[in-house]
């Protein structure tokens, strides 16, 4: 098969149709139980940013994959970062050359492959009194910009903040400034398109659904996936790639693996979300006396999203929240920079999560490597684990995960990914403007700010999602403002959301701009449909 090419129709079928074999099934007390299952290529394990890159691009190459995700996906460390794409400004001064010229590379790869959820963003450095002289920051920039090549991004330059737009929110005190280029994504849509793209090319994606046993059969594992429902799946698998992140050593354990070779270092990154402190467009990149650094992005048009924090966490992932102390911390950090202080009453939301990052003996939170490894064991059947990762670098880990496995499972496509768009990504040499502007003449009935939102999620599927609407009412009722009926049976029906906040808080941020009633209605509506 073709890398790349689709399967029409596979990925509808039972998880143990794979390579169109028939066989008798049976239903004994709300178990899935299939006679003589065909193993399928690949259970990969874990619906983060890693599970669901491995298995789009396995997908892809022609395997039988299947994905199992405990909770929605995206639920977690995946839709908690500070949604930047990024080589990592700061861990050229950690001396992580090779990540940042990686991601830096990967940056330019990603910012062409879906223009509606990821786009340049520029940063904008204050210079203070504590950081390096001028002149080594200006080096540092020059280095950052030709490490790898740029096609979407402009290079840094040096700045009056006096004259400058970015200059006016900030304290007089700051005379001069920097400015970079990096990438912008929506985190948890990232994932999403992912999972979609890797169903859309065969593969069965399983949300809610827990792997809750696991033992070797020979050269294969026989696998039981339980939905919340309590309904089973049984599945033999030829591999199994353990995406769990915060969970990794735990599946290990579960797996009867015991410990791993890599070690895994909990790190708690908490962001809160205030009033709009800027009207441009330009993000602002800080760092605190004691080195740590903390973003300030303009955020869902109203809001500017303020972090993150680098905490040593060793709760249950599932439990992290922020506390009052990182709270005041980056309140702090902004106020230190702007005219108009910032203060926990201000604060309109927040949100934490634990990046499981590779343990390289790090004494502080803040140098611990941000890169990857990945760890095959092969007895008694193959298990791959993946430690570490960042958002950027996905792509790159998950072909990687691939070429781990040559040997392992049968040849069939080759690499494909790097220059294959996501769902909705096909309009990159058109531009998000001109793209948006057709779809505006082809829906004149529709409000601007509606149409830029939908545009922004779905890029040229919205056209689908939109057949044969010409007014909002067509849409259907308003639930929360700006979201219809029709969108949220969408969300439904393709993008496997089940609640008011998979649509409101990962789908969308939707809920940063309504209320409780909002969020009823919308939960209200799935209950209805799944008791229909």
């Amino acid at each position: 098969m073709r890398p790349g090419c689709r399967r029409p129709g596979w990925h509808s079928r039972p998880v143990a149709l794979a390579h169109n074999r028939k066989i008798a099934r049976t239903t004994l007390s709300g178990t899935d139980v299939i006679d003589t299952p065909p193993p399928v290529d690949l259970l990969v394990v874990g619906g983060g940013i890693n599970g669901a890159g491995i298995a789009r691009d396995a997908a892809g190459r022609g395997y039988s994959v299947v994905l199992c995700e405990q909770d929605d996906l995206a639920a977690h460390t995946s839709s908690a970062s500070t949604k930047l794409i990024h080589g990592g400004l700061r861990y050229l001064e950690l001396g992580e050359f090779g990540l940042v010229r990686k991601a830096l590379r990967e940056r330019e790869v990603l910012l062409g492959s879906a223009p509606h959820i990821m786009w340049p963003l520029r940063f904008v450095m204050p210079h203070d009194s504590h950081l390096r002289p001028a002149w080594l920051i200006r080096m540092g920039l020059f280095f950052y910009d030709h490490l790898a090549r740029r096609r979407w991004l402009e290079g840094s330059s040096g700045i009056d903040l006096r004259r400058h737009p970015a200059g006016e929110p900030l304290d007089a005190r700051f005379t001069r400034g920097f400015v970079y280029s990096d990438g912008w994504v929506e985190d948890a849509r990232l994932v999403v398109l992912n999972a979609l793209d890797a169903h859309e090319r065969g593969a069965r994606i399983l949300t809610r659904t827990r792997c809750t046993a696991l033992e070797a059969e020979g050269e294969l594992w026989r696998a039981t996936l339980q939905e919340r429902t309590g309904r089973e799946h049984r599945l033999r698998a030829r591999v199994v790639v353990n995406a769990t992140g915060p969970w990794a050593a735990s599946f290990l354990a579960g797996a009867g693996r015991g410990r791993a070779t890599h070690g895994l270092r909990l790190v708690k990154g908490s962001h809160v979300i205030v009033p709009r402190l800027f009207a441009h467009e330009y993000a602002y990149i800080f760092q605190s006396p004691d080195r740590r650094i903390v973003f300030a992005i303009p955020y869902e048009r109203d809001f500017t999203l303020v972090g993150t924090t680098d905490v040593e966490y060793s709760g249950p992932p599932e439990q992290v929240r922020i506390d009052d102390a990182e709270v005041a911390y980056l309140c702090e950090l902004a106020s230190r920079y702007f005219r108009r202080p910032v203060t926990p009453a201000d604060v309109r939301s927040s949100y934490s999560g634990v990046r499981p990052l590779l343990d390289d003996e790090s004494a502080d939170p803040r140098s611990v490597t941000r890169d990857y490894t990945l760890e095959l064991a092969r007895q008694p059947a193959p298990l791959l684990s993946v430690f570490g990762g960042k958002i950027t670098t996905f792509r790159l880990l998950a072909e990687e995960a691939m070429a781990r496995l040559e040997g392992v499972l049968p040849v069939r496509g080759g690499p494909w990914t790097a220059w294959s768009s996501l769902p909705g990504g096909d309009f990159a040499r058109q531009g998000f403007d001109a793209f948006l502007r057709d779809l505006a003449g082809s829906h004149p009935g529709l409000p601007q700010p509606l149409l830029h939102r939908l545009a922004r999620a779905y890029g040229s599927r919205a056209h689908r999602l939109l057949r044969g609407v010409a007014q909002p009412s067509d849409l259907g009722a308003e639930l929360a403002p700006g979201l219809h009926e029709r969108e949220l049976d969408y969300l439904a029906r393709v993008e496997w959301a089940r609640s008011a906040e998979d649509v409101l808080w990962r789908r969308s941020k939707l809920g940063l701009h309504g209320d409780a009633a909002a969020a009823g209605r919308v939960q209200a509506w799935f209950d209805r449909r799944q008791a229909a």
